[in-house]
């Protein structure tokens, strides 16, 4: 994506069986978001908030009704915040 720098870095709250605490580079964190995908079944609704900003970070609240396969209906909640340097996002982090 041209938002982010090649070597940008997303990062979990922690570790899971799924996913590392840690993927770095645009490729491996297009394929944690095609793993992520592929996990869901139905989203019956993602609810995004207006972006809080503060100095080079950039926070979204993300509310999703979401159908994992094998699970069932839920409701995830979720702090997304974005560093950025230079026009670019460096970072993604999410908080749940």
């Amino acid at each position: 994506s041209e938002l982010f720098t090649d070597n940008a870095v997303s990062i979990e709250q922690e570790a899971s069986p799924m996913f590392d605490k840690e993927t770095t580079g645009l490729k491996a964190m297009r394929e944690k978001r095609n793993k992520f995908e592929a996990m869901v079944e139905k989203v019956h609704s993602n609810n995004i908030s207006d972006p809080l900003i503060a100095g080079n970070s950039i926070a979204f609240l993300s509310i999703m009704d979401v159908t994992m396969k094998g699970r069932p209906r839920e409701t995830m909640s979720e702090l997304w915040v974005y560093k950025v340097k230079d026009g670019k996002i460096i970072s993604e982090q999410f908080f749940m």
